[in-house]
């Protein structure tokens, strides 16, 4: 069993495909479920962030599961799976293990070294464990995941050198308003976990009056009673609200327009005076209709904004944090091929355990009249012998184990030793796979391509 990844993100899709192919918090314990009816799929999670699709699986079989998972990201999306595919990356085993480090410590953000990452990935465990769609292997790499992301932002200064999304929009948006949010009104647009970052940040940011919109009313007023600048609203307030702010932040997840044309233009008609409006749209799918930012002095800040404007550059705090999942991917990547060698090991002196019983038993047949304590000596030694004898190859097995390539030296104590291939106490060995219809495709954590 391996993990693959199939996945896009701002890296590899513009965002008009990350539009397509989000996957909202209620349609993921549907999509789980439909991998987990694959006969080649035992275990699944989707991580899907404003910037990314990404979906893991444990199978059985690279080709066909990767063929049903590249199936229902184009059906999800309405994409073609041609369509799809140029926007596409695959990871595989070890490569699949390293890419998600990268994920978890910030590495592969849109803004290196964003913090909400480790949440949503936390949160992608969450609901796939609800599922029961989490198994042995995605819990270990999840949790070692979310331990290197920890690892990453207590031992270096990723985290003081970069800003999250949310954070980078409002940069933009107090450029666009003369240069600072102190004192200015805002509306925040949804009560989920991109609202709270966005409520903090702007409070952070010295606005002086946040309105907290939500379809869920209670949702909102749970937001806003975190902050004494807050007020919550009914949905039905939008456009008001809108008429009296300065900044929107809108950040839902939800299928279809948030903020209309309609609505921004009733805003933009009930405004006192002529002052700009900033709408800094982080929804994915976006919230906001395009014909919005068309309107007199109204600006949108939206993802496409930011994938084009957002510089991704290498400092010594970046290669310090790969260095640490570097690390801990070796680390990790050892643990794993012990544990893959440890089942054959144990099957080895179960059988030779197996055979000594014999040996005394058959003992027991031809000197019946052999007493107790020159049979316990007997037994003794024969165990020490057979201890001995299995002592160096099977220390030296598991030593051999935690070097690439290893899982041979495992096949091979299976071989000779006649361990049944395929029982619970044995491990099968990787097969080799073909080449994927998928751009980056790897196996490895040196990046092999297939």
């Amino acid at each position: 069993m391996s993990v693959l990844l199939l996945g896009a993100s701002h890296r590899s899709a513009p965002v008009e495909v990350l539009e397509r192919i989000a996957i909202g918090e209620s349609d993921r314990p549907k999509l789980i479920d439909r991998l987990l009816r694959s006969d080649h799929i035992f275990e699944a999670m989707i991580v899907s962030t404003c910037n990314r699709v990404e979906v893991y699986a444990v199978v059985d079989a690279f080709h066909p599961a990767l063929a049903e998972m590249g199936e229902l990201l184009a059906e999800h999306s309405e994409l073609s799976f041609g369509e799809l595919t140029p926007h596409a990356y695959v990871r595989y085993s070890e490569a699949a293990a390293e890419h998600l480090f990268a994920v978890a410590s910030g590495l592969d953000s849109m803004v290196v070294g964003e913090q909400q990452v480790l949440g949503q990935i936390r949160s992608a465990y969450a609901e796939a464990d609800a599922e029961h769609a989490v198994g042995p292997v995605l819990h270990e790499l999840a949790q070692q995941a979310l331990r290197v992301g920890k690892r990453v932002r207590t031992e270096t200064d990723i985290d003081h050198a970069a800003a999250s999304v949310v954070s980078v929009a409002l940069g933009k948006a107090a450029t666009a308003l003369g240069g600072e949010l102190t004192g200015r009104r805002a509306v925040v647009v949804g009560a989920g976990a991109m609202g709270g970052l966005a409520l903090a940040q702007l409070v952070r940011a010295g606005i002086s009056d946040v309105r907290v919109v939500n379809r869920t009313r209670e949702r909102a007023d749970r937001l806003a009673a975190q902050h004494v600048c807050a007020t919550a609203l009914d949905w039905a307030a939008l456009s008001e609200a809108m008429a009296t702010a300065d900044v929107v932040v809108t950040g839902t997840g939800a299928v279809g327009a948030v903020i209309t044309l309609a609505d921004a233009h009733r805003a933009v008609a009930r405004r006192a005076e002529a002052r700009p409006l900033v709408i800094c749209d982080l929804g994915l799918p976006r919230d906001v209709e395009s014909a919005v930012a068309g309107l007199p002095g109204v600006a949108v800040i939206d993802m496409v904004t930011l994938q084009r404007d957002t510089a991704q550059t290498a400092t010594a705090v970046t290669d310090q944090a790969r260095e640490i999942v570097a690390a801990e991917l070796a680390g990790y990547l050892t643990g794993q091929r012990l544990a893959q060698v440890t089942p054959t090991v144990t099957a080895l002196r179960r059988r030779a355990a197996e055979v000594v019983e014999a040996e005394l038993l058959r003992l027991d047949a031809r000197l019946p009249g052999l007493a107790d304590p020159q049979r316990d000596e007997v037994a003794r030694t024969v165990r020490r012998v057979v201890d001995k004898l299995l002592h160096a190859p099977t220390v030296r097995v598991k030593q051999l184990a935690a070097t690439p390539g290893g899982d041979s030296y495992a096949e091979a104590l299976r071989e000779l030793f006649e361990l049944t291939p395929g029982a619970a106490e044995a491990v099968a060995a990787p097969t080799e796979i073909a080449p994927v219809p998928f751009p980056d495709a790897q196996r490895g954590a040196g990046g092999e391509r297939e």
